[in-house]
Formats: C-alpha cells, sequence, structure tokens
C-alpha cells in the first residue's frame, strides 16, 4: 500500500502485522544461550521476511520488533512521551539491577540523570583517565609476559579493577576475584529465563550476588559522604541539585551498582572485540601502534586520546559490529501508530542496533571490517543520525560513553606488540559479552 493510499484507509489493526515464524520461539525457548551469542541472525531473517514491523508469537502478550534508522530515532527520541524505558527494563532485570539511571522514566530521570552528570563532566573524566594510566601500563605489561592468554579473561579482570579504582576509589585486592563472580552472576541472571530463587539455579546466584554488592557498598557510604576523594562514589554521594537535595544511600547503591555494571560488561565486550578484529587484521594493528608511537609518551592526556584517529575508528566499527546494547526495549503508555499499523498500548516495542548497524540500505558492505568508513572523508554514519547507535539515543543516551570511550581507546593502546589469531572459542566469549549501557 503506498502512503497516499494509507493516508486515506488509515493505519491497518495491530492483528494484521506480520508475524514471526512460530519455530524461533521454539528455539529460543530450547537454546537460550543460542540467541545470547547471535541475536542478529534472527532478526535479519524477520526483516526479510516480514519487513519493518514485525510482531512477535507471544500469546496475549504484545511485542513488535521495529526495524531501521527511522525506527529507531521515533522510539529513542520519544518525542510525545509515550514510551517507557523503565517498565521494559524493570521486568528484565529489575531483580537484580533496580532503580539505575535506566530504569526510570520522566522527570524522575531527568533530576537523578542531573544529579549523577556531576560525575561525568570533562574535568573528572580526565582524572579518571590520569588514574587508568598506571593500571593499563601494568595490566598490558602482565599480558605481554604470556605468549597465550585468553583476552575475554584479562580484559575483564582488567576493566574490573580499573572500576574498582575509578568508581569506588579503593584497591580490592583479594575481593577482586569475589566481585568480579558477583558480577557475573548479576549479568548472567538479568538475562535468565529461569526466574526462581532456588539455590542453585543462575537467578539465584545474581540476587546473592547483589546482596554482597550491596552490603560492600552500604557500609562504605558514610565514609564517602564525610571525605573530599574524586572517585565517582564519592561524588554521588556529595552530589546535589540546585535545591540541595541529595541522592538516599538507597539510591546511591542502586546506581553505583548499575555504573559498575554497564561500564565493566561494556568496556569488557568492546575491548574484547577490538583484540578479536586486530587479531584478524595485523595491519590495523600496525597503523594503530605506529599512531601510538607517535604521541611519544605512554600516558597519554585525556585530550590526546581523542585524537588518536585510527584507534577511533577502530572503536566505532567494533561498536557498529558488536554494539554492547543490542537490542533496545520500550513499552507503549498509549495506542500510536508506526509503519501503517496501530500499535496499542502496553506493547512492548523493541529496536535493534545491532541490526540497523549491519543493514546493507545503509552501510557499505557491512559484514566487513572497514574502521576506514568512519573516516571524515567516507563517513557512513552521518547519512542516518540514528543508523550508528552503540549507546542509544535521546534522553536515555548513555551517560558514561565519553567515559567508555577514553577506557577503551586507552586500555588498547598502545597494546601488546603482536594479537595473534584469536581462537573461535574466544572470539565467540568476546562477542557473546554484550549487555548495556549507563542511561
Amino acid at each position: 500500500m503506498n502512503q497516499a493510499a494509507e493516508a486515506l484507509t488509515g493505519p491497518r489493526p495491530f492483528d494484521e502485522i506480520p508475524r514471526a515464524g512460530r519455530m524461533r520461539l521454539v528455539r529460543a525457548l530450547l537454546n537460550p544461550q543460542g540467541e545470547r551469542v547471535d541475536m542478529l541472525t534472527p532478526l535479519q531473517n524477520q526483516y526479510e521476511s516480514c519487513g519493518s514491523v514485525v510482531r512477535q508469537p507471544l500469546g496475549p502478550f504484545r511485542m513488535l520488533n521495529l526495524f531501521g534508522p527511522d525506527a529507531c530515532q521515533m522510539v529513542l527520541m520519544d518525542r510525545d512521551g509515550i514510551l517507557s524505558a523503565r517498565d521494559p527494563w524493570t521486568r528484565i532485570m529489575g531483580r537484580i539491577f533496580p532503580n539505575g539511571l535506566l530504569l526510570r522514566d520522566g522527570e524522575d530521570h531527568k533530576s537523578h540523570r542531573r544529579l549523577m552528570h556531576q560525575a561525568f563532566r570533562r574535568p573528572v573524566l580526565r582524572s579518571y583517565l590520569e588514574r587508568m594510566n598506571p593500571m593499563v601500563s601494568s595490566g598490558i605489561a602482565d599480558w605481554e609476559k604470556h605468549s597465550d592468554f585468553t583476552a575475554f579473561g584479562a580484559v575483564k579482570e582488567l576493566t574490573l579493577d580499573m572500576a574498582a579504582s575509578i568508581f569506588l576509589g579503593v584497591d580490592l585486592g583479594p575481593e577482586t576475584l569475589r566481585l568480579n563472580r558477583a558480577f557475573e552472576d548479576m549479568v548472567a541472571a538479568s538475562m535468565s529465563r529461569l526466574r526462581l530463587p532456588i539455590p542453585g539455579l543462575e537467578f539465584h546466584r545474581g540476587l546473592e550476588g547483589r546482596k554482597a554488592m550491596t552490603r560492600f557498598l552500604t557500609d562504605l557510604i558514610p565514609v564517602k559522604r564525610a571525605g573530599e576523594e574524586s572517585d565517582m562514589f564519592s561524588l554521588l554521594c556529595r552530589a546535589e541539585d540546585e535545591d540541595g537535595t541529595r541522592l538516599s544511600d538507597t539510591e546511591i547503591v542502586d546506581h553505583l551498582v548499575f555504573l559498575m555494571m554497564a561500564a565493566h560488561d561494556t568496556s569488557t565486550s568492546t575491548l574484547s572485540s577490538m583484540i578479536y578484529e586486530l587479531a584478524r587484521h595485523p595491519e590495523w594493528q600496525e597503523r594503530v601502534r605506529e599512531e601510538a608511537t607517535a604521541v611519544g609518551r605512554p600516558h597519554m592526556e585525556y585530550e590526546e586520546t581523542e585524537q588518536l584517529r585510527s584507534l577511533t575508528w577502530v572503536m566505532k566499527e567494533v561498536l557498529r559490529r558488536y554494539p554492547p546494547l543490542p537490542v533496545i526495549p520500550r513499552i507503549t503508555t498509549q495506542d500510536f501508530a508506526w509503519g501503517g499499523y496501530e500499535i496499542p498500548a502496553r506493547s512492548m516495542v523493541v529496536v535493534s542496533p545491532i541490526h540497523t548497524h549491519h543493514m546493507a540500505e545503509w552501510w557499505t558492505a557491512p559484514f566487513q571490517f572497514d574502521p576506514e568508513r568512519f573516516s571524515p572523508e567516507r563517513d557512513e554514519s552521518a547519512r542516518h543520525t540514528f543508523m550508528w547507535i552503540p549507546f542509544g539515543g535521546g534522553p536515555h543516551h548513555c551517560l558514561g560513553f565519553k567515559f567508555a570511550e577514553a577506557q577503551t581507546t586507552k586500555s588498547a593502546c598502545p597494546g601488546p606488540r603482536s594479537w595473534p589469531g584469536a581462537c573461535p572459542c574466544s572470539a565467540s566469549r568476546c562477542r557473546s559479552s554484550s549487555f548495556r549501557s549507563t542511561s
């Protein structure tokens, strides 16, 4: 139906939206880990067979996938204020990561975001990088001692150490392994299909990890409130809005646990994927190394990391191929129309950065690793404001994206002298670690 005919007849009923095959749902239920590793293929199949608006076969529960950068822009900008981020994310991870910034809407979200922005201002980011420098140098020096090691595990340990120092202002020491395990359990539990607090189950381990993190952080709050330190924990404890309102102890813990999870998991995912791609493309290793060497010193200033053009292109291309937030859900608060169809209130609509980032209509050879597509001469991402959205967009655009970029570029540069070809199993672990942003 052309646009003129649609204007005359109005949007078609919800029941006429093309529906994805039921076998996809059966396969997902039988092999949930499979869809965690490869989220792109099922989305491509739906788009190719059904179009840009696809209904999911979930019985009375209404869920749709909306494809393309226009849909991403509509959902993420939410100019009419009819799409809730809190409702779907609370269903997905509210028992493990309650009341994080991503799980808030409207004025509540705005007020908390303003308070938290104080921990992400440019001068503060500069101080974070100064703390990162010696930790990155020490971590990479340790990697170079080993002829063979698993990148995912090594990166995860390094990013957790950095998160503890920058976010908490503490040296975890022997606590590192315990908290690392707690984070792993919490992230896994947030994606569990069987959400029962039964000992031995994945979800129960996540709940226990949450309790451990809450106790650990709550005990530190009085010291952080009274001190004058500049780590993120201390800044959140002392943050005030224009009326002098501060975050409560519970709010501080909720935000900090979510921030640490998002930053730690996102950086691990991106760095692991960068190592994977640089291992496969030694010519880009050399370009990145030469660029970093030209700086002339091992510890870079914050502004210098922004000037590493080749490394920035590599990072952007990795974020395109393996976005930390592969899909983004919202729940409608009232009826509206999109793509020629009626979409009722209380429907879950999902946009997919990972699919948008691989649309041949927008990207040249989208499955090819091509960092130069982000060079000023080409800049394919400029074709549409919402065709490259690894950190989301709109009011919930990731608050910590500049921190993530600085941490990633610093940690990947200059890097060990070589990244020999990564084995397939390690590469799979790198790609499957994608998760969330701090919105």
